[in-house]
């Protein structure tokens, strides 16, 4: 079984934040919980960047995503659906 887990992004970033957050989305493909990260508008202001992983993967993912946003100063920015 897989599961989706889903990030909400500010469209309007600056280029420092857009970086880490393209270094995030590189880090979830290397490290195996997905080969790919899709993204949808959410709305004139957000994007939702999404994935698929295996289940048993989920809360490692979550974690690491969280851990992510704590150490790049992100968690005012992303937020984990």
């Amino acid at each position: 079984m897989t599961t989706t887990i889903r990030l909400r992004i500010p469209k309007d970033i600056d280029t420092a934040t857009e970086r880490k957050i393209r270094k995030l989305k590189g880090s979830l493909i290397a490290q195996s919980f997905t080969d790919i990260i899709h993204f949808d508008d959410d709305g004139e202001d957000f994007y939702i960047h999404y994935f698929t992983t295996p289940s048993v993967k989920k809360d490692d993912a979550i974690t690491f995503i969280s851990s992510f946003l704590s150490e790049e100063a992100l968690t005012e920015v992303a937020t984990i659906l």
